[in-house]
């Protein structure tokens, strides 16, 4: 399709700017093709190039090493997304705000949503149609209240927006924990004792966004996570189970975006949370999903009457949607295993798996218990005999094998494995016993230290709930690889380190 003479047309210059999930570009003040004192009352512009369009919000600058009086500048997600080259001409012009706005404001005055309005909103999102902005105000607005049938829809539209895959057999087992609890790495435990056993478990993981490491952070220590949709059958296949990153096969991708907003506003309602997460087991085919609620005081979910209602809403999308779900409460008091951080993290998954005699015994037994529960969906296991076939698997060395073989499949990782060269101790202030630790505050510390973007930073943990402590014993030690992590994650711990000793907080963290 020809481009129109009548817009006004523009090069396209690669700026190198990261800009997150948003699509944003820039124009120069002095440009002869738009003037900017128009362009000014728009937050948002289309690109237009033979029949390609791309919405972004517009930025305006003085400066010609972002774009010269002829150019437009692309962020590095808008220039990724439009995929063209360097100085094509496009035609830019105020964009049309999407048609499906209207129904979020009808939402914010009190209206319910229909389901093709959710639907529409889901696509336009699905296809970067809105502004942080507006998806922020999609967001509160559906915070307020979300009726059954708005739930439903929400799921199901979320789940038709990006690739949804089918499998042939026909019990696809599927576990996801709904976060909060730092170090809890027991899918990299249950995956590979489920398929040595046989039964099929593609698992896709999501990478960190408030958390020090996300199960595909922790994966790409061992092994290559971005994998396509292709390459993830074929490793399925051979190998009975994967763990990959669930963004590169574009799985309920309009999940990722509201994350992307939803998070920094600490918007996670109980609604948007069971959208989120069955959206995209439904969209990787799973038929058997295991949920795992930890409860606790600093976890995501503090009473048991959360969790139980949390538990309907699962139950019934699952039923809605002809999804077997069963929900468990666990121990959320607590971080899991002895690392924070994806590395530290990847050392516990490997030694539970080997067998090592120091291996965090919290991680192994969740991991058996969450394991026993999959493989219960077996029809040819004897019932209340899955928790011993997983035991069985671990002890044997069938569960390593099989992890090793998903780590062949999946090829190798090409991330640094270096622990952090800087650490500092917090110390215990006096004699006593742990009485409580706080997994936000521990989380927030090892994201300080620069996980999950150095592999080798994050916590390795010491002392647990109820272990007995000397005054001056290390109660956890905290690796960065550079000096200006490392002071400020020494200042956020001793401003408070997360440890209650004896009902008191510990003392600061001290370098060492």
């Amino acid at each position: 399709m020809p481009q129109d003479p009548h817009r006004p047309q523009l090069k396209i210059r690669r700026v190198h700017l990261d800009t997150g999930r948003e699509n944003v570009v820039v124009i120069s003040r002095r440009s002869k093709a738009l003037r900017a004192e128009i362009f000014r009352g728009f937050s948002r512009v289309e690109l237009r190039r033979d029949g390609k369009v791309l919405l972004a919000t517009l930025l305006i600058t003085d400066d010609d090493a972002l774009a010269a009086h002829d150019e437009i500048g692309l962020s590095e997600p808008a220039f990724h997304r439009f995929a063209e080259p360097v100085g094509t001409p496009v035609a830019v012009t105020p964009a049309t705000p999407p048609e499906s706005l209207e129904a979020v404001r009808a939402k914010i005055r009190g209206r319910t949503f229909s389901e093709a309005e959710i639907t529409a909103i889901i696509n336009d999102l699905a296809h970067y149609r809105y502004s942080d902005m507006e998806i922020a105000a999609f967001l509160i607005g559906s915070a307020s209240f979300i009726t059954t049938d708005e739930l439903l829809a929400l799921t199901g539209a979320m789940a038709r927006a990006g690739t949804q895959l089918t499998w042939p057999d026909p019990v696809i087992v599927d576990k996801h924990c709904i976060g909060g609890i730092p170090g809890n790495r027991t899918s990299m435990v249950v995956v590979p004792i489920v398929a040595a056993h046989g039964l099929p478990i593609p698992k896709t993981s999501s990478r960190a966004i408030t958390s020090p490491a996300g199960t595909a952070d922790t994966m790409e220590v061992l092994a290559r996570v971005n994998v396509g949709v292709a390459e993830m059958k074929a490793i399925v296949s051979a190998c009975n189970g994967c763990l990959i990153w669930g963004g590169h096969v574009n799985l309920s991708p309009a999940d990722d975006v509201l994350i992307s907003v939803e998070r920094p506003l600490s918007l996670d309602t109980r609604e948007q949370m069971v959208a989120s997460i069955m959206s995209k087991k439904i969209a990787a085919g799973s038929t058997h999903l295991l949920i795992d609620i930890p409860v606790g005081p600093t976890a995501k979910v503090t009473s048991a009457v959360e969790a139980m209602r949390l538990r309907k809403l699962f139950e019934f999308v699952g039923d809605r949607f002809g999804r077997t779900v069963e929900v468990i409460t666990t121990d959320g008091r607590q971080p899991i295993g002895n690392g924070i951080g994806p590395l530290l993290e990847a050392n516990d998954v490997m030694a539970v798996l080997g067998n090592d005699p120091d291996a965090p015994r919290d991680l192994r037994e969740k991991s058996l218990r969450l394991a026993a529960h999959l493989l219960e969906y077996d029809p040819k296991l004897r019932g209340g005999t899955g928790y011993a076939r997983a035991r069985e698997l671990l002890d044997s060395g069938a569960a390593l094998k099989q992890m090793q073989k998903i780590i062949d499949a999946q090829g190798p990782s090409t991330c640094s494995t270096a622990l952090g060269s800087l650490s500092f101790d917090v110390r215990a202030a006096g004699d006593g016993v742990v009485s409580a630790i706080d997994c936000l505050r521990l989380n927030r510390l090892a994201r300080t230290a620069g996980a999950p973007l150095d592999k080798g930073a994050g916590i390795r943990l010491f002392k647990k709930i109820g272990d007995r402590v000397e005054q001056g014993e290390p109660l956890y030690r905290v690796y960065t690889f550079d000096r200006p992590e490392h002071d400020l994650a020494a200042a956020a711990a001793a401003e408070q380190t997360g440890y209650i000793v004896n009902g008191r907080e510990a003392l600061q963290g001290q370098a060492s």
